[in-house]
């Protein structure tokens, strides 16, 4: 029989789950990551990049430019 504690949580939402607004770090610079795939995405929707966003205001317009480029 194996031990309860050694199996994650099935149910457990993951950090994709989330909304941005609730991330504990969602206020800080976003990633570069992020950074990177924005820029990608603004150059593709013809919008502008703005470097200044935090962590969740990035993933918010990656998920907007992402439905406009088709790529979402």
């Amino acid at each position: 029989m194996t031990d309860p504690t050694d199996t994650p949580k099935q149910d457990a939402p993951g950090n994709a789950a989330k909304d941005p607004d609730n991330w504990t770090t969602g206020d800080e610079a976003m990633t570069g990551a992020q950074a990177s795939y924005l820029k990608t995405l603004s150059e593709e929707a013809g919008e502008e990049f703005d470097p200044g966003l935090s962590k969740a205001e990035a993933s918010k317009r990656i998920d907007a430019l992402q439905d406009k480029t088709g790529r979402g």
